[in-house]
């Protein structure tokens, strides 16, 4: 199997989990528990039916997306995820320059593995940084100051994180960062050299959003452990107001899920609101951003953009996505798979996949524009 033959999200994960040791795959493929958030995620949009319009004219589309200032040129943009290089050699190099080159946003994470500094000295697209908040509110600071100095064009707040998920398929592998295997994780690296040879033959990856602030280097850690013995279970509505104030630019919460607190973003002076359940890796049960965007988009719509992730595979997910009244969407998987199996040209090749999604499906839809997407072209079943 080659890229060539990767035409759907399914297909990148197939090729992923060729590419990747086992530990590895299952870090990005997994999700908490029973994993039936993870798989509602995707499930929801099923029961959503559209009914396209005809005759409308529509040889000449446009996909083009304003979102907390930011200017898109598709609708489906590049969530910030952790330990991109672990997947990848290239890491967030690969997909910081796959989002300029389709005229996205991308994000950088608190654990990710090339410096905000970096990238941002090389790709000059819209860029957000995933923020976790940390117990020590002197590395909060410092970390924001950071942000603020390299020019980050939108603050993320990630409020779904306060503490690990039980991500089961982590601890069967004994997957952690650095490695502590278990006897079975370790033939499964046996069995991939591969991604070894490609592994040791470039540079250690590191954590640069924090390497200046904490050693992490001695101390085996796992991403779960991480959330729950580093981040601040503490943090409150007060924390985030002054963050918002001090960053006095646009400021969006992820993990957002209830009307109620959606309505309190608006209320401390947060831009944007992303509906999540970080991909179903947190609180397995908890109910799809895509059942809970209406209500949401109901209630503050019309005073703060409202973005959704969690559960994207398809053009179709991203244009019911935009009818029900989402400003634009997120995904994480999608490129990832495709960053794991072959770097800078998977995550371009997955990116114009999806972009060709959507503006076919915007044709047979009757919708020349964004604007044309709305809920008298959804049905639910």
């Amino acid at each position: 199997m080659k890229l060539t033959d990767c035409h759907n999200f399914q297909d990148f994960r197939k090729l992923a989990e060729r590419k990747l040791p086992s530990p590895i795959f299952n870090y990005i493929d997994g999700a908490a528990e029973d994993e039936t958030t993870y798989i509602r995620n995707t499930q929801s949009f099923e029961t959503c039916d559209l009914v396209p319009n005809i005759l409308r004219g529509v040889a000449d589309i446009d996909t083009s997306v304003k979102v907390m200032g930011q200017n898109l040129d598709i609708p489906i943009y590049c969530s910030p995820t952790a330990l991109q290089r672990l997947f990848h050699h290239e890491g967030e190099n690969a997909v910081a320059a796959a989002a300029d080159k389709y005229g996205t946003l991308f994000g950088v994470s608190s654990l990710g593995t090339v410096s905000l500094q970096e990238i941002r000295k090389q790709y000059h697209g819209p860029q957000c940084y995933q923020f976790y908040f940390h117990k020590d509110r002197g590395l909060n600071k410092a970390m924001l100051e950071n942000a603020k100095e390299v020019g980050v064009d939108i603050m993320m707040l990630t409020v779904d994180t306060i503490t690990g998920g039980n991500r089961e398929r982590d601890l069967r592998t004994g997957f952690s960062i650095p490695f502590k295997l278990s006897l079975k994780g370790m033939y499964q690296f046996g069995i991939k050299p591969a991604w070894a040879i490609n592994y040791l033959a470039h540079e250690k990856f590191s954590f640069p959003q924090l390497d200046d602030f904490v050693d992490m280097s001695d101390a085996v850690m796992s991403v779960g452990s991480y959330f729950t013995e580093m981040l601040d279970p503490d943090m409150n509505w007060d924390d985030v107001a002054e963050m918002v104030d001090f960053w006095d630019g646009e400021f969006c919460l992820k993990g957002v899920m209830s009307v109620e607190d959606a309505k309190k973003a608006v209320d401390i002076g947060c831009t944007g609101i992303v509906i999540s359940n970080h991909g179903g890796r947190q609180l397995d049960g908890s109910r799809s951003p895509f059942d809970q965007l209406g209500e949401i988009v109901d209630a503050v719509g019309d005073q703060i953009d409202v973005i959704m992730d969690s559960g994207i595979q398809r053009g179709t997910h991203v244009i019911k996505a935009l009818s029900m009244g989402a400003k634009a969407v997120g995904g994480g998987r999608f490129y990832l798979y495709a960053l794991a199996a072959a770097g800078q040209a998977g995550v371009e090749r997955a990116l114009d996949i999806m972009r060709s999604e959507i503006e076919r499906d915007m044709r047979l839809m009757g919708a020349k524009s964004i604007e044309d997407l709305s809920r008298k072209n959804l049905r639910f079943r």
